[in-house]
């Protein structure tokens, strides 16, 4: 039988080149070094508004999925944890003088979208165990970058603590995310979950993740 452990090991090994490529990312780097000002933070904002308003969803989809399933407290904290990050991104969006009303008007970009959208067709369509090993693959890079971000926002912007809290959050995980993953990815395998889809999921995500970073460089560069 396969272990989800070894599993997930193998796919993030398969993934580095592309993690390296988000941890060194240009938009980042850009940021540290005052290339990008502080109005073009506000894209960032609204693109961040139309992912975790279909996230915030899309957790909640999954809590009513797998209601009756081992799964369900898994899904439940990542619904918590959107919901607390949904909170947190209007803290963030009203420091750079953004009502909730100006972030509903954002015209979401695609190549930033892609990851919501993907992350939607996959709480409706994967098992629990290829969405867990998604996210456990996914949430590392996309929260050292937010550790990042919120280093920057506090230092070159003059943001305070609630204000980068929203990056916070992603920057310190639950210390019982990887192993409550690893629990889901476990079981799932055990059922009969094909290998192969729980690496697709992981690939497929990590993928729309450097393509959001890639579209924000750009469109942020412009």
């Amino acid at each position: 039988m396969i272990d989800a452990k070894a599993l997930v090991d193998e796919i993030r090994q398969g993934l580095q080149p592309v993690n390296e490529q988000l941890l060194r990312h240009p938009y980042v780097q850009a940021l540290e070094e005052g290339k990008i000002g502080r109005e073009k933070l506000r894209l960032f904002a609204g693109e961040q508004y139309a992912i975790i308003g279909s996230d915030l969803r899309n957790a909640a989809h999954l809590v009513s999925r797998f209601g009756s399933s081992p799964s369900r407290d898994f899904f439940l904290g990542i619904l918590q944890g959107e919901r607390a990050a949904w909170d947190a991104l209007l803290t963030f969006a009203h420091a750079l003088g953004l009502s909730e009303a100006q972030l509903r008007e954002h015209e979401p970009l695609p190549g930033a979208h892609a990851y919501t959208c993907y992350m939607a067709w996959l709480a409706l369509y994967a098992s629990d165990a290829e969405i867990a090993a998604a996210y456990l693959v996914n949430f590392p890079a996309w929260g050292q970058n937010c550790g990042r971000l919120s280093r920057i926002l506090q230092e070159r912007f003059g943001l305070g603590d609630k204000e980068v809290a929203f990056f916070d959050l992603f920057a310190s995980p639950p210390a019982t995310f990887e192993a409550n993953a690893l629990s889901v990815i476990q079981q799932g395998i055990d059922r009969g979950t094909d290998p192969r889809l729980i690496r697709r999921a992981a690939r497929l995500l990590q993928a729309y993740e450097l393509m959001y970073w890639n579209t924000l460089h750009r469109s942020s560069s412009s």
